[in-house]
């Protein structure tokens, strides 16, 4: 193949924005944006001034007409969304013909990983994936194919979690998925209490009594994306978090440290904060003579055998 006709094939063949930026399908608007920005540093044309005439074309089209193209599509919530019931679909599609069957080694170690583990793994594959996608810039085919595999089989594995992910997430395309989250309205709306965020987060409590962290994590995010100001949700998130099987403790302290900030008192944060080297502020056990949130009372009831630390223990 021509190097004059390269980009066009990398158009034609790659039509995931997820894989071409190289980001996960769960990626939010920062996350996103940060990628964009480190791509588009590396295929500068600044960086290519001494480069030959060929790296000069393609980097610069492989720029224009699949990085900044991909950019666009995914930057905001609506074409995530869009973009990602496409991606379910050709999933649908491929599995009606038959089993999955990645060529790549790390798509395949993915298909055989263990549930709990399917996130963490997942994201892990992603990022190692994305470092050496564009440099140099003829990698970019191959680890393309292997993001896009990664995307498929994950897609999948979370589809075949009882549909779990699809209604948790809102993605799937209207003409494949039940009208589950179209249900008309009930005759009286004042017994509809609890808000998609709680029930997230109800669930997340549940995982976490099953020591099943990664849908805690999962479950948690979910909620966290609808209501980002629940102080519970992130101090859950961080004890979480701490006990996947490959600890997270650097993400395990961002959360904490949020959650303090949202409510300074938040026992779970009070305790933990310190061993990860967040100042605490005094613990104001009376909360200025409040109540306890029902957040807070739900999940110091949903481990109250255990206590706090009953929590740090592995499945």
């Amino acid at each position: 193949m021509s190097q004059s006709s390269l980009v066009s094939d990398w158009v034609n063949k790659f039509t995931d924005p997820f894989a071409v930026l190289g980001v996960s399908v769960t990626a939010d608007d920062r996350r996103v944006q940060k990628r964009y920005r480190s791509v588009a540093m590396r295929l500068h044309p600044d960086r290519f001034v001494d480069a030959d005439e060929v790296t000069k074309d393609i980097t610069g089209k492989l720029l224009a007409r699949l990085v900044n193209p991909a950019y666009e599509k995914i930057q905001q919530e609506k074409g995530r969304k869009e973009h990602l019931a496409l991606l379910r679909l050709k999933v649908r599609r491929l599995t009606r013909e038959g089993p999955l069957s990645p060529k790549s080694q790390i798509a395949r170690e993915l298909m055989q990983c263990p549930v709990s583990d399917v996130d963490v793994f997942y994201e892990q594959a992603i990022a190692k994936l994305a470092d050496s996608q564009f440099e140099p810039y003829d990698q970019f085919n191959d680890t393309t194919e292997q993001l896009l595999e990664l995307n498929l089989v994950y897609l999948q594995l979370k589809m075949g979690d009882l549909g779990v992910q699809e209604k948790r997430t809102g993605l799937v395309a209207g003409s494949e998925a039940k009208p589950i989250q179209f249900a008309p309205a009930p005759a009286n709306p004042e017994v509809m209490t609890e808000s998609y965020d709680q029930r997230h987060y109800r669930r997340a409590q549940e995982y976490a009594k099953k020591r099943a962290w990664s849908q805690v994590v999962q479950e948690l995010r979910d909620a966290i994306k609808i209501k980002a100001d629940k102080s519970e949700y992130h101090s859950l998130l961080g004890i979480a978090y701490l006990n996947l099987e490959k600890p997270l403790p650097g993400m395990a302290k961002v959360h904490l440290k949020r959650a303090l900030e949202l409510n300074p008192s938040d026992a779970y944060a009070q305790k933990i904060g310190p061993k990860l080297g967040l100042v605490v502020p005094a613990s104001t056990h009376q909360n200025n003579g409040k109540q306890p949130s029902h957040g807070t009372k739900a999940t110091s009831q949903s481990i109250k055998r255990g206590g706090l630390f009953g929590l740090f223990g592995k499945k």
